[in-house]
């Protein structure tokens, strides 16, 4: 890819998007990315294209060229509303996926096919395939951080933002929950349902420790709030003072607005929102996901250019992974509907 020039219109172009990131990319490099910024936005105007970016995107990425931004649950539903002809996926392969899955006539580019997840690939659907033969008749309950096949098996998907309301709405008494073990553990704790569980784990999540929390309180004597996701071991979200899905924690800082706050996940997480919410002091040791930081500017700039790489889901699996997400997202708008209806009442 040859360089990009930093002329005076691009400087002009991208003078609000450097606002937002100035404390996060150094003035001596902006000319070399402001370039990439325009000329990606460009190049999505030219072709129809929509960026998803998730939280965990670095600020460049979320800030810079994302029209879509959230968490999974929030990608997967706006990947089923857009009109876009292209959709490029800022986050990793099963998001990709997902988007894939919502918009099958679409073109869905992934800018690094080995941007993965260490949760999805801890479940294969031929293990969901052994635990209903172990467990006949129990419904299983999966994680969107999974790969089509796995959905295809599933009979119904979940985010860790609606997994209960999604366990309960089965009206049964026993859920298989996969893949994530803590995440299953957690919602276990919040419902009468019998949660039977996975052994998987997401790479960036566990190395949290309790003793990790202890240190943070120890250094600011008190004085910090702690929020962690419920991807985190047991012990990390006892020890938080709130725990909760991505789009939860970032609610929870935007209306809570502590002067200081440990956010317990992916590093860019707490970049992106500090970035928003200038008077919360965001502490950071935190842990980066290696595959969201494979999503780069220009990777995201060769993909649009080349039409590729492009992500495909074979049409047998397609049909029955798609029918998992949406009675995800069909849940997840009656629930919406829900609650109009008694703010009105």
């Amino acid at each position: 890819m040859t360089t990009l020039p930093f002329t005076p219109a691009v400087e002009k172009e991208t003078a609000a998007i450097y606002e937002k990131l100035k404390s996060f990319v150094p003035a001596f490099e902006w000319p070399a990315v402001a370039p990439l910024i325009a000329e990606i936005n460009r190049l999505k105007r030219e072709k129809n294209a929509v960026i998803l970016g998730h939280n965990y995107m670095t600020p460049d990425v979320f800030h810079g060229v994302a029209d879509i931004v959230g968490d999974s649950l929030a990608l997967a539903r706006e990947a089923a509303k857009t009109d876009a002809d292209v959709i490029v996926m800022g986050g990793v392969h099963f998001m990709a996926e997902t988007a894939k899955l919502m918009n099958p006539s679409k073109t869905v580019l992934m800018p690094d096919m080995k941007a993965g997840c260490s949760l999805a690939e801890s479940i294969t659907a031929a293990d969901i395939r052994l635990l209903r033969q172990k467990y006949p008749g129990v419904p299983v309950v999966t994680y969107v951080n999974t790969s089509a096949e796995v959905k295809a098996e599933s009979d119904i998907c979940c985010t860790s933002a609606n997994a209960v309301r999604v366990v309960e709405s089965l009206g049964v008494d026993r859920v298989i929950c996969l893949p994530d073990e803590y995440l299953a553990q957690w919602i276990a704790k919040q419902t009468k349902v019998k949660i039977i569980t996975w052994k998987g784990h997401c790479e960036v999540h566990e190395r949290f420790s309790a003793a990790d929390i202890a240190d943070m309180r120890a250094r600011y004597k008190g004085d910090i709030t702690v929020i962690a996701h419920p991807e985190c071991p047991p012990e990390v979200l006892d020890a938080a003072d709130f725990v909760g899905s991505t789009s939860d924690m970032l609610n929870y800082a935007r209306s809570e607005r502590p002067a200081r706050v440990f956010m317990v996940t992916e590093c860019s997480m707490s970049d992106n929102i500090a970035a928003e919410l200038g008077d919360v002091e965001f502490v950071r040791p935190c842990n980066l996901c290696p595959h969201m930081k494979r999503i780069t500017l220009p990777k995201i700039l060769d993909a649009l250019q080349n039409m590729a790489p492009e992500v495909t889901v074979d049409p047998a699996v397609a049909v029955k992974a798609r029918l998992a997400v949406q009675r995800m997202l069909d849940l997840n708008d009656q629930a919406a509907r829900q609650k109009t209806v008694t703010k009105v009442a």
